[in-house]
């Protein structure tokens, strides 16, 4: 018998879960082997970029973990989901291990999920209020 894929929204749901948790494996086990997946921002952001393949965005959430602490905060304002497409709308802050420094960041998550899988991620985020957090201090 093979199983009913997940809808987008219970897709979507399973990825905070599994984020949330740390469960990187089951975390990559929701997206397909192929992916369009882009995070824009300038360069001195280290987790920018495209990426497609699973390797690569196992990459992307490790660098996530070695650069930022865990979040002080992380709240989902709201899901909208309208058939293979979800945006989720969200807050975090975080602070970044090189600098010692914090912000804030409010953004957005567009997914697009065919047949329970990840096929699309693309975020888009306050790149002006996190730039700076990772520029070193002046002496």
């Amino acid at each position: 018998m093979t199983a009913t894929p997940l809808t987008t929204r219970q897709t979507v749901d399973a990825f905070f879960t599994r984020f949330g948790g740390g469960d990187l494996p089951g975390l990559l086990d929701l997206f397909a082997d192929r992916v369009d997946f882009n995070v824009a921002g300038p360069a001195n952001i280290p987790w920018t970029g495209r990426r497609s393949t699973k390797e690569e965005i196992a990459e992307f959430f490790g660098i996530l973990g070695k650069e930022l602490t865990e979040a002080e905060e992380f709240t989902i304002s709201t899901i909208l989901v309208d058939g293979e497409h979800a945006v989720a709308m969200a807050r975090g802050v975080f602070g970044v291990r090189s600098t010692g420094k914090k912000f804030t960041n409010d953004f957005a998550l567009h997914f697009t999920v065919i047949a329970g899988q990840i096929t699309g991620y693309n975020m888009y985020e306050d790149t002006h209020a996190i730039s700076p957090a990772f520029a070193a201090s002046p002496r």
